[in-house]
């Protein structure tokens, strides 16, 4: 079988399992945000921490939940990975004392706390297993459960009305840690051993190779945070080479499920949407543009890899540097288009070894903000924000207040959505030009002309989008990168939750409006090629000079 053949079978298969479990999953995540049943362990928890489940919350009071937890997250993981050497599971093959660098553990906190999951170091030479399982495993967990979160409180913010309440935070975040990431992420992991992915305490392994010489393969308890790494869209290996590493990802099948965990919950999410606001076809539309894009994006970094410009990859019969050659272009096109598109940051092949125009892909696809489905809770938060400004573009063109699912959207909305997407091209341009113009940044970078300049935009649009993946020509060790890199994630992060959670509290505030013979339909065909277009329309007008500067130039070179 030829490996366009077995691509176009995963591209289908792919999205038969999604359209399958779209319904019952999404539904079911409705169910958990919507019922007044509080489960035996949750209630335990809300008592040890008094918690009071029965009190909502306005959207300050919710944001203020959102960053206290996530600023003590991060103090709790700088610190375990400070005091690694007093840990239990001790390291005996890491760096001098095994105690992470100030800025490396800095920027290692922020990373995972964020969702990010960006590695500045080789996990299996720095990181213990404590730190790894207590430290990291847990971020994996909860920071996609706080993405969840928001956007449920979005979501609340159409549905309710005349109220300034959208919810608890903690609650929200419990039922989704106990309800959704564990169970799931518990089969996944049982999945992943069964299908050949380590599970470890053991710090390595010696090995004789065939020239007779001795080495230590390195282990780790890898299947669970494999499995917790993909299906909260995290992305942070236990391994440097990722879903590379044969103990991360040991066939194409196992290839196929992880990319399959990490679009499941993104996707369904557009059902939970729907389920809520008491329209499915709200979340149809929603889908369907996240899958066109995905499908279109797959398809031009595909063609791009199977028709090189260099006359060693046309040789080759596609480019197939940096891939390995047991999963072939397509299966690493697939992961690569779902890895970027969800905010991930995983990866089964090397992005910097791509095609000028299938590394611009890449890079594009995170641009878009991630909506392509995106990230779990944060890809759906934010095509909600972008369907926002679509409807508030249509009412410009016919002159009437916009409105969105019975909320009319004014001054205040829309302020809060252009800030929710100008934060991540403010950092992305302005972190990318410093780097550039600092001459002892360049230092860093292993390629000059467009790639090197790639490489560069590549690292902050993956910090700021909260993606992780990195083209990997470029060394970010130097506190510069360290501390930079760290403040895009940050704010990457935490602005957008902010203004997202303040316009579903002006959202929740408002009377609900009758649709009349004015209004926008936004559960047809015309309002997702809407939607579609502004995606396309504000990456392309925020970022088409960064692109023409490097892999547009490196594709036309």
């Amino acid at each position: 079988m030829s490996s366009t053949v077995a691509g176009l079978i995963q591209v289908g298969a792919i999205l038969l399992v999604l359209a399958l479990l779209w319904k019952p999953l999404g539904d079911y995540m409705a169910r958990v945000f919507t019922s007044e049943n509080h489960w035996r362990i949750e209630a335990a928890f809300y008592r040890v921490f008094r918690v009071d489940a029965t009190t909502e919350q306005r959207w300050s009071t919710y944001a203020a939940g959102v960053l206290g937890f996530s600023f003590v997250s991060v103090i709790l993981l700088y610190l375990m990975q400070r005091i690694q050497p007093l840990l239990p599971l001790g390291f005996d093959r890491g760096v001098d004392g095994n105690t992470v660098p100030a800025a490396m553990a800095f920027n290692t906190a922020v990373s995972f706390v964020t969702n990010t999951n960006w590695q500045s170091y080789v996990p299996e030479t720095v990181l213990g297993h404590t730190v790894q399982m207590a430290g990291l495993t847990v971020q994996n967990v909860v920071s996609a459960s706080v993405g969840i979160a928001v956007a449920i409180a979005l979501i609340r913010g159409f549905v309710r009305h005349s109220t300034d309440r959208l919810g608890n935070f903690w609650v929200d975040l419990t039922r989704t840690v106990v309800r959704i990431m564990l169970p799931i992420s518990f089969i996944a992991a049982i999945v992943l051993m069964a299908m050949g992915v380590v599970m470890s305490l053991r710090s390595g392994i010696d090995v004789v190779s065939v020239d007779g010489s001795s080495h230590t393969l390195p282990l780790a308890p890898t299947a669970s945070q494999e499995a917790i790494k993909v299906l909260g869209t995290n992305g942070g290996g236990i391994f440097n080479a990722n879903s590379a590493h044969p103990f991360e990802n040991p066939n194409g099948l196992s290839n196929f499920f992880e990319y399959f965990l990490e679009l499941v919950i993104p996707v369904a999410l557009t059902r939970t949407f729907g389920t809520m606001v008491r329209n499915t076809r709200q979340g149809v539309v929603l889908a369907v543009v996240m899958g066109v894009i995905w499908l279109v994006f797959v398809a031009l970094a595909w063609l791009s890899e199977a028709n090189p410009n260099g006359p060693a990859a046309i040789a080759a019969g596609g480019a197939m540097e940096g891939k390995e050659v047991r999963l072939g272009i397509p299966s690493s096109i697939l992961f690569a288009i779902s890895t970027t598109g969800t905010s991930t940051g995983a990866v089964s092949s090397m992005h910097d070894s791509y095609t000028g125009g299938a590394g611009g892909i890449t890079i594009l696809n995170m641009l878009l903000g991630e909506v392509a489905p995106g990230g779990t809770g944060t890809g759906l938060y934010g095509i909600l924000v972008l369907a926002i400004i679509a409807v508030f573009l249509a009412g410009l063109m016919v002159g009437r207040t916009p409105e969105y699912l019975g909320k009319k959207l004014g001054r205040v909305q829309v302020t809060a959505a252009s800030i929710s997407i100008l934060a991540m091209p403010a950092l992305v341009l302005i972190g990318t030009g410093l780097a550039i113009a600092l001459p002892s940044t360049l230092d860093a970078l292993n390629n000059d002309g467009s790639h090197g300049f790639s490489e560069v935009l590549y690292a902050y649009t993956s910090a700021s989008n909260n993606n992780g993946s990195a083209f990997a020509g470029i060394t970010v060790t130097s506190d510069f990168f360290q501390s930079t890199l760290g403040l895009a994630m940050l704010f990457g992060r935490f602005v957008p939750i902010l203004a997202v959670l303040a316009l579903a509290g002006s959202l929740a505030k408002q009377k609900r409006v009758e649709a009349s013979a004015g209004t926008l339909p936004t559960d047809g065909v015309l309002f997702g090629v809407l939607v579609g277009g502004t995606i396309i329309l504000v990456a392309a007008l925020t970022f088409f000079p960064a692109l023409a500067l490097g892999p547009i130039a490196e594709a036309l070179s």
